[in-house]
């Protein structure tokens, strides 16, 4: 089964997708054509669309779904046509908050990704200069800074993470590479013993990460399985014995761990 979703947004559409997202994730035998449709914040624009929406539903022999974040009352009503099925996340949410908190909304489109904020704004661009700055162990000099540092071998997540974590949580995360030079000691390189309660590993399955690493640096010593078996192994037992917490990225999305390592460390977030 194939159907087409359409996502409209005044603003950005990032929302509107989530949400729509979220929702049909729930229905893996049905396949989604996906068509987001942002900056639709006059009724000329609205009306283009809404003849989109009528002619793909002739296309498909189907009603299209179409999932809006509008803040305008007309430029919704001219999107919500017979021809399709419509979701629209303001018009279901915003009366019976306005009802319960006893006061209007402001109709503002775009509220939720404006530069309302400079600080929290601030904090997720600092935070991913800092990451990027601070990725496989560069510029060790300001760590103390780190709100977090992320420790494993190499190529099993933690640049990703990071990055995420930065851009959406406004956290400062470096990350640091444990290499065979760092496991015969039987103890955190120097470098990150001051920064003990800062730490969070993670770590990989072996044969996805001789695949990984294969894409990276073909037939190299670097992606043998042998080479992934041994730095795995020796990472986690140097994690176990100094006490540093760990993850396995190999089944999980990069949401899903920085959201647990969020939980697990009780960071808190610093940006919307």
């Amino acid at each position: 089964m194939r159907r087409t979703a359409f996502f409209v947004s005044g603003r950005t559409g990032i929302t509107v997708e989530i949400l729509g997202h979220s929702l049909l994730s729930q229905f893996e035998d049905v396949s989604f054509n996906r068509i987001v449709l942002p900056f639709v914040d006059t009724l000329e624009k609205a009306e283009e669309v809404a003849l989109q929406i009528r002619k793909q539903s002739l296309i498909d022999g189907c009603r299209p779904l179409v999932f809006s974040t509008i803040a305008d009352l007309k430029i919704r009503a001219k999107i919500q046509v017979a021809e399709a099925q419509s979701f629209d996340f303001f018009g279901q949410f915003i009366g019976p908050l306005e009802e319960e908190l006893g006061v209007k909304s402001s109709h503002t489109i775009g509220r939720s990704h404006e530069i309302s904020n400079f600080e929290e704004y601030n904090n997720r661009i600092n935070a991913v200069n800092f990451s990027l700055s601070h990725d496989d162990g560069v510029m060790p000099r300001d760590l103390a800074e780190a709100d977090l540092i992320l420790v494993g071998v190499s190529r099993s997540g933690k640049t990703p993470t990071c990055l995420y974590m930065a851009l959406q949580f406004g956290i400062k995360a470096a990350n640091y590479p444990l290499t065979p030079e760092d496991f015969g000691q039987h103890t955190l390189p120097r470098l990150l013993l001051p920064y003990r309660n800062k730490l969070f590993g993670l770590t990989i399955d072996p044969e996805r990460l001789r695949q990984i690493r294969q894409e990276r640096k073909p037939d190299s010593r670097y992606c043998q399985l042998e080479t992934c078996q041994f730095e795995v192994a020796e990472a986690e037992a140097l994690m176990r014995q100094v006490g540093v917490p760990y993850l396995n990225t190999t089944r999980m999305s990069i949401e899903e761990l920085a959201t647990t390592i969020m939980h697990r460390t009780g960071l808190t977030r610093r940006a919307y």
